[in-house]
């Protein structure tokens, strides 16, 4: 064999192994380009006819009727499919169209097919039909950067994750300078349609340009694309339009899978809590999700803790025949009592660790934190409306700003009429964490959000959690239990008759749980005090190392480990599911636009059902649109929808949440759902939460 420096680099690298190694292609790769998703039943026809139905009903905002007038009649669009068409809609289906595709906001898993669908369908209608990808967002419609889509484009991206064939920006089209620029490029490309891919926010836009640009001939399509799983239409009547947007299962599958890891590295090194911070801004679906999915032993729906009365509390104030409004809604405070109280009861029972699954928003829906947004969103707004400097840069330090909530506080004070800002608000946010402070006066997002992800949400929580179980550690109340075999082996190989012991030690010692030591000993010293008083030592005698052993066992220390899972989701390649789904939601955008249609949405009904059942159609956006409060104005836009805490799935994992919570001696309860493979069968075809809110449907 020869030496290592006989062999030559240039040898090294031209190796097979050694080239297979560095290849950017690896054989799932290919078979991913490979793969092409089967098609619903419409579009395995030459061609397709839009309907209109009257079946879906929609309340219409009277706002929106004033902005939107020409697409607020929209109805809902069904597709059917044809070997033929006649008349004139037979020329129309096939004609040469020049459109445009734009990705707004951040990335969800198989927008790429989104692409591919609408590419594939476009030229099978008409091979000289041109598409093109504008560059990062709607940037690159006001600046006209776009780049033709071509076969060796869009089959070196499909079914991959990411945006990157084209990027992705979260510019918004929302200045009549802006409008204007669009219209340009739209006019010089000679566009027919164009297609936006994003979020609630983006398809908001999406119908304002259907409005601006039904004159000029352009027709506008959205697509609702979020991992946050915050776009669900329904109509008047609850019927099920759209159940789900795209990216949620494949970023839902990652999280879990990630998080499935870490539930068996708690129950393997037995000494760590972790923390599992998910996407969904203020919605709690992928929460949701990854609890079906991995079985943690805790999760928080933010959705649940809004509506949250404390019995005991209210009981109370009934008792004395008087009313508190404090016995409504969850503090934060009482949060991590409520955190602690399921630390306790796993550590009495041996187990101090485990998991905690925390949505991105939970604090939307803490009451006091919900005020306090409000409030400061209110104060920042009506600063920036008055002063020719914006607040964060009149107020560059968070001193600057609380100096200025000061001044706040001290004028309502002086006016009775100033009710914004109190002297009692301002104690309140000076009694929370600076870096909390800090988090809630951070400037909005560019859609007027306030973002969650920025804040240290399991921080704030943990600190909390972590000063409580201090007090309740110097009480006696946090303390490790023991099992009751391992004590008496322990004192049996050191001579000593466990039985002697045991009722002195421990509280429950004539039951067959683990043992707790009883809350007066807290220590080394309060545990020999203890022993000399029942007569097992002398004054001058040291504990017998067994038994001071076995206490060491039951003092606990409250380790945590902080996770967040986001980014890595969003960008994680499509699960089979969301490939199939986003692929068709392609050929649906091209339906809508061979179709004639403005205004919509492209979707899938019937999501939950076996993919024979699926039935493409295109929702109307502006009836979808409600008056909304955004950087302290109302505005329209699509209301996000939220968990419904009376949905199936909610209810399971509610009634699920003692057995995942497993304080009991005995293995956890935790779920490996698996990594996502895109070949063969997963165990999900779908979301969990998807299939279980189907039932009784």
């Amino acid at each position: 064999m020869p030496g290592k420096d006989s062999i030559k680099l240039e040898e090294i690298l031209n190796h097979p192994q050694v080239r297979k190694a560095i290849d950017d292609i690896n054989p799932e790769l290919r078979e991913r380009r490979e793969y092409r998703p089967p098609q619903c039943e419409v579009f395995s026809k030459p061609c397709t006819l839009l309907r209109e139905t009257d079946a879906y009903r929609f309340e219409l905002d009277k706002e929106a009727e004033k902005q939107l007038p020409n697409i607020i009649g929209n109805k809902v669009q069904l597709i059917e499919g044809k070997d033929r068409l006649e008349g004139d809609t037979s020329g129309q289906y096939g004609k040469k169209r020049n459109i445009g595709i734009v990705f707004s906001g951040g990335p969800s898993p198989g927008g790429h097919n989104v692409i591919a669908g609408l590419y594939d369908a476009a030229k099978k209608a008409n091979p000289v039909t041109r598409i093109y990808g504008f560059l990062v967002g709607p940037d690159g419609i006001i600046e006209n950067e776009a780049v033709e889509l071509t076969d060796e484009l869009v089959d070196a991206y499909r079914n991959l994750g990411g945006f990157t064939m084209i990027k992705t920006g979260r510019t918004k089209i929302d200045t009549h300078e802006k409008m204007t620029l669009s219209r340009e490029t739209c006019r010089r490309l000679k566009l027919d349609a164009l297609v936006i891919v994003g979020g609630d926010d983006s398809n908001t836009n999406a119908a304002f340009l259907a409005q601006e640009m039904l004159a000029d001939g352009v027709q506008i399509i959205g697509v609702p694309k979020t991992i946050d799983g915050d776009i669900q239409v329904r109509d008047a009547d609850g019927n099920v339009l759209c159940a789900m947007s795209f990216g949620f299962h494949t970023a839902a599958r990652a999280f879990a899978n990630s998080i499935s890891n870490l539930c068996t590295d708690s129950s393997s090194d037995v000494k760590y809590w972790h923390i599992c911070k998910v996407m969904g801004r203020v919605a709690s679906h992928l929460a949701l999700e990854v609890a079906l999915q991995t079985h943690a032993n805790m999760t928080l729906i933010g959705e649940d803790l809004s509506d949250y009365t404390d019995k005991d509390r209210l009981a109370k104030a009934q008792k004395e025949g008087r009313t508190d409004y404090h016995a409504y809604g969850m503090t934060l405070r009482h949060l991590s009592r409520v955190i602690c109280e399921a630390i306790l009861r796993r550590a009495a029972a041996g187990k101090n660790y485990g998991v905690i699954v925390i949505p991105e928003g939970v604090l939307e829906f803490i009451n006091e934190i919900q005020v306090f947004i409000i409030k400061l969103n209110t104060i920042i707004a009506d600063y920036n409306q008055t002063h020719d400097k914006d607040f964060h840069a009149s107020f560059p330090r968070l001193e600057d700003k609380l100096e200025y909530l000061r001044r706040l506080a001290q004028r309502s004070r002086e006016d009775a009429s100033f009710k914004l800002w109190h002297t009692r608000d301002d104690d309140l946010f000076n009694d929370i964490p600076a870096f909390f402070q800090e988090g809630l006066l951070m400037e909005r997002d560019s859609h007027g959000n306030f973002p969650f992800s920025q804040v240290e949400t399991e921080k704030v929580l943990m600190g909390l959690v972590q000063d409580y179980l201090n007090i309740l550690k110097e009480e006696g109340a946090y303390k490790i239990g023991v099992r009751k075999g391992y004590y008496q082996k322990t004192l049996e190989v050191a001579g000593l008759d466990p039985d002697q012991y045991g009722k002195t030690l421990f509280k429950n010692y004539d039951t067959d749980e683990p043992l707790m030591m009883k809350p007066a000993i807290i220590s080394v010293k309060t545990l020999g005090q203890v022993l000399k008083n029942e007569g097992f030592m002398g004054k001058d005698e040291k504990i017998p190392a067994a038994i001071e052993k076995i206490f060491k066992k039951t003092m606990p220390s409250f380790k945590t480990q902080i996770h967040f899972y986001g980014y890595d989701g969003r960008g994680n390649d499509p699960t089979r599911f969301d490939c199939i789904y986003t692929y068709n939601l392609g050929l649906t955008v091209f339906s809508l636009i061979a179709g004639g249609a403005t205004g919509q949405m492209a979707a899938i009904k019937n999501l939950e059902m076996d993919f024979s059942q699926w039935e493409p159609i295109g929702i109307p956006i502006a009836p979808l649109m409600h008056l909304e409060e955004r950087k302290g104005r109302l505005a329209l836009v699509i209301e996000k929808s939220i968990v419904d805490v009376d949905s199936v799935a909610f209810q399971v994992v509610k009634a699920h949440r003692e057995t995942w919570l497993a304080a009991t001696p005995g293995d956890d309860h935790f779920r490996r759902p698996g990594p996502i493979r895109f070949t063969g069968k997963s165990e999900e075809e779908r979301p969990i939460t998807l299939e279980l809110n189907a039932i009784g449907n």
